[in-house]
């Protein structure tokens, strides 16, 4: 019998979350169903003698006093772990610090600090998880994971088997990225920034709005005493088709979706919200809606976060893994909320009809969510959660 993820089940039992929409998941979860909210922040200074707009986190990060960790990110990073301080202090505590692994994703890193300094560590993909681990004081596993967009979901995928494989009792993960310059004139030289708030599904969308954010995960063996979400399936998959525009037909999507369904034991019909990928260009939108449609049609409510977040890139799949898991979480979402998909109600009818989520609308019970994310080099990633038994 093949061997699936439902045999050495894992759960989150504490996350937290920093994004344009709020400071922490609480937050950013009451932002997000409020139709009157709009975070972004139209800026010219980053592109010369262009406007866009960014998802901006406005709070002020705390501040690391070791200089070849004291980057952007991982002051996002270390605003994330004083939120859940406590609970991954007992869990160093509970296992031993050889026993906890960090694995955090990004694709910035430090790159704009590094132009200034010249120092090659902050340019380097593992440094928030080498300061995370360094700070901690942990003498386990600890490593970086950058897959493009992916990387949120593929660090779960590499703590899962860290779990699985008694490599650790618990592990950190998460991803973070800061709006940097370098994605963002590559972005403008590819053409697709949008000088307008993105229309992820609309016949008017033209283009993705950066965005910067982080999110950290505790995944352990065991379920907490109170409440944890639990990681019942990851699929993954690769399309081998273009570095930078996905497969219009959306075939590695798919598998990637119908893996994570095999992996979790469920069927298409058992998912009762999917958190798309949703850009907002034409090509990514076109794929995914091929993709989705290929097993759900529309039977599904879905929605795109990005319009409200930016596209957080490295950090974009942990973001909204941490929305869907506040969805989950009944002390959070008391009302059964969806999470609603923000654009102009103008439905590009050249795709496949999705059921986009409208503001206010719940459901009677939310038990199984999917998130999608699908990154440059055809880098495919969908994790299913629950609420934990």
């Amino acid at each position: 019998m093949k061997k699936t993820c439902t045999e050495h089940k894992v759960y989150i039992n504490a996350y937290s979350a920093i994004s344009s929409i709020g400071d922490d998941i609480s937050t950013m979860f009451k932002n997000a169903i409020n139709e009157d909210s709009d975070f972004l922040t139209l800026d010219d200074s980053i592109v010369k003698g262009s406007s866009f707009y960014f998802g901006k986190i406005k709070t002020e990060l705390p501040q690391i006093q070791d200089f070849k960790y004291n980057l952007r990110c991982n002051r996002i990073l270390l605003h994330c772990y004083n939120q859940i301080k406590d609970k991954i202090d007992n869990a160093i505590k509970k296992y031993g610090k050889n026993r906890v692994g960090v694995v955090i994703g990004t694709t910035n890193s430090g790159v704009d600090e590094y132009a200034l300094s010249g120092d090659i560590d902050h340019s380097q993909i593992g440094n928030p998880a080498g300061f995370l681990h360094k700070y901690l004081g942990l003498e386990g596993y600890f490593s970086g994971v950058s897959t493009a967009c992916t990387s949120g979901i593929k660090a779960f995928s590499t703590a899962q088997k860290l779990l699985e494989n008694n490599i650790c009792d618990a592990v950190i993960a998460g991803a973070v990225d800061a709006l940097c310059k370098m994605p963002v004139f590559g972005f403008h030289s590819l053409e697709v920034l949008s000088d307008k708030p993105c229309l992820p599904f609309s016949q008017n969308r033209n283009g993705i709005n950066i965005g910067e954010g982080g999110a950290l995960f505790l995944v352990e063996k065991e379920a907490s005493l109170d409440s944890s979400i639990s990681i019942l399936g990851i699929g993954e998959s690769s399309d081998a088709y273009h570095c930078a525009t996905p497969d219009p037909e959306g075939v590695q999507a798919a598998k990637a979706m119908e893996e994570a369904l095999h992996r979790s034991r469920l069927k298409s019909t058992d998912i009762n919200y999917i958190n798309l990928h949703g850009t907002a260009t034409i090509t990514n939108d076109l794929m995914e809606a091929n993709a989705v449609y290929k097993i759900f049609k529309s039977n599904v409510p879905v929605s795109s976060t990005k319009s409200q977040t930016g596209h957080c890139l490295g950090a974009a799949a942990a973001v909204e893994t941490a929305l869907c898991c506040a969805m989950l979480d009944e002390k959070i979402n008391k009302h059964n909320n969806l999470l609603p998909h923000k654009f102009d109600g103008e439905y590009d009818d050249r795709l496949p009809v999705l059921s986009l989520v409208k503001y206010g609308q719940t459901a009677d019970n939310i038990k199984y969510v999917m998130n999608n994310a699908f990154g440059f080099g055809g880098s495919n990633a969908v994790m299913i959660l629950a609420k934990a038994e």
